[in-house]
């Protein structure tokens, strides 16, 4: 199939606009430069180009109609949930007429099966309203990321993202068991039966999840739930290095098992920068790193107060930890995870940094601790590390601020250099570059300097077959597809 020209279309080219405004009805699209800005700009600001319209629809088969309309008219497409990722796979890149298709709207609930424990809702359902659904259906839904509250189902599957839980859940993927997908050419996949055992050949879904939009757009999912939580016990521990922290997270897993549902990472100047940006948020005491641990149950027999005060009491007896506060009431809880959740607001507010979503494994972080420290002190000296992540399961958020008083633009001449050499220290440790982020726009380097060759190809050949035309989200993910 011969990839269509781009055509140069705007607002002002009022057949497609007629024809859009005929599908979508009232209020389904957005035109004027005003409107649209909020959704061709990436959360972090970096990158805005424009957008030939936003579209807004209701329905998966105004999705379908919308995808037919523009592979006929050679306009490209950018499915946009609650646009909050960080590397920028959800706005329009430079260069060809896009048109933003917007899934918001798509926001119901569609089934809560509670005999076979999952939920189907469409793609613009946010996090935290699943969440709310789940609890009020005496369920659990484990993903959770400080964008709950505007994250949207869509995206979230899109982009496989992780969040604070993977270590005994998993990330998104863990969670799907069905999809619904528009494809390039405008038919609709469904894939929504919630089958546990179905063995008729290649699995589907998995082809669509952490693609980012480059293969389908999903208009909606069919997600696991779990039991409810019955009881939980968090804790902010006193850790004075990596190898610590390791030692700690070790113990813990020991005794709780998949009762350790929550172990986050940070050191002593990243939960600083999250305190200040919280109402109340005074540190309860201050160390060179911290620990956030949380021991879970699914029912009242279990006592996870009891393990986690028995990890604790040992840990300081061995000096693993130096400080602990056990969280007394679930507001208490909350506050420590708003501690943690406010690191990546509080380093935006404070001028940005250049961000790094690496992963190594397990034993390796301390190392990779180490390194980074050792090549910011001798290539970057008036830079400063910004650390924090999910160590149960390697994945850490390495992130390099500028100087004092400067902004993010100011590390812009030496911003290339200092990804390249964070990733190269992840991929020479056997990690990756991108642990859960995803790829979107800004990453794409990195995929082609670490990405082998046959895995790039395979990754070609399933998108030409997918997307001949490169209709879908061009410019992201696969390094040379615009």
């Amino acid at each position: 199939m011969e990839k269509p020209q781009n055509k140069q279309v705007g607002p002002e080219s009022s057949g497609l606009v007629e024809a859009l405004h005929a599908i979508l009805g009232q209020g389904g699209l957005l035109t004027s430069p005003e409107d649209r800005a909020p959704y061709e700009r990436d959360w972090r600001g970096l990158v805005k180009n424009p957008a030939c319209a936003v579209a807004l629809p209701k329905t998966t088969q105004q999705v379908a109609e919308i995808v037919k309309l523009c592979a006929a008219n050679g306009v490209s497409i950018v499915p946009q949930g609650g646009n909050t990722g960080l590397v920028a796979g959800a706005v329009p890149i430079a260069g060809p007429p896009q048109l933003i298709i917007c899934l918001n709207r798509m926001n119901r609930i569609k089934t809560i099966d509670l005999a076979t424990n999952y939920i189907t809702a469409e793609a613009g359902l946010t996090l935290s309203e699943l969440q709310h659904a789940a609890a009020e259906a005496g369920r659990f839904f484990p993903v959770s990321l400080g964008a709950e509250g505007s994250a949207r189902i869509g995206g979230l599957i899109s982009t496989n993202a992780g969040g604070m839980q993977v270590l005994s859940y998993g990330s998104m993927r863990a969670q799907v068991l069905g999809l619904e997908v528009v494809l390039a050419d405008g038919r609709i996949w469904d894939g929504l039966a919630a089958c546990p055992k179905d063995n008729t050949g290649y699995d589907l879904k998995q082809i669509f999840i952490g693609a980012e939009g480059t293969l389908g757009i999903i208009t909606a999912a069919c997600l696991r739930l779990y039991p409810a939580i019955a009881a939980r016990a968090s804790a902010l521990v006193g850790v004075d290095s990596p190898e610590a922290a390791l030692r700690l997270f070790q113990a813990a897993r020991a005794a709780a098992g998949s009762g350790l549902t929550l172990c986050e990472y940070m050191e002593g100047d990243s939960l600083a920068l999250g305190a200040a940006h919280v109402a109340g948020g005074a540190l309860p005491f201050i160390a060179p790193g911290y620990l956030l641990l949380e021991v879970s149950a699914p029912d009242s027999a279990h006592a996870p107060g009891a393990t986690l005060e028995s990890v604790l009491a040992q840990a300081l007896e061995q000096s693993v930890a130096t400080d602990a506060v056990i969280a007394q009431s679930e507001r208490e809880r909350l506050h420590f995870i708003a501690l943690r959740e406010a690191i990546s607001e509080g380093e935006l507010a404070e001028g940005g940094a250049v961000k790094h979503d690496i992963s190594v494994p397990l034993g390796k972080i301390p190392a990779m601790v180490a390194a980074v420290r050792t090549l910011v002190a001798e290539k970057y000296p008036d830079c400063r590390p910004n650390i924090f992540g999910h160590v149960g399961d390697g994945n850490l958020h390495i992130n390099i601020r500028p100087p004092k008083g400067q902004s993010i633009a100011d590390l812009a001449p030496r911003k290339t250099d200092i990804t390249a050499d964070i990733e190269a220290l992840a991929v020479s440790m056997g990690g990756s570059f991108s642990a859960e982020h995803g790829i979107g726009q800004l990453r794409l380097a990195g995929m082609a300097a670490h990405k082998s060759p046959v895995a790039l190809d395979l990754m070609r050949a399933v998108k030409h077959a997918l997307d001949p035309a490169n209709l879908l989200n061009p410019g992201k993910t696969i390094p040379g597809a615009v």
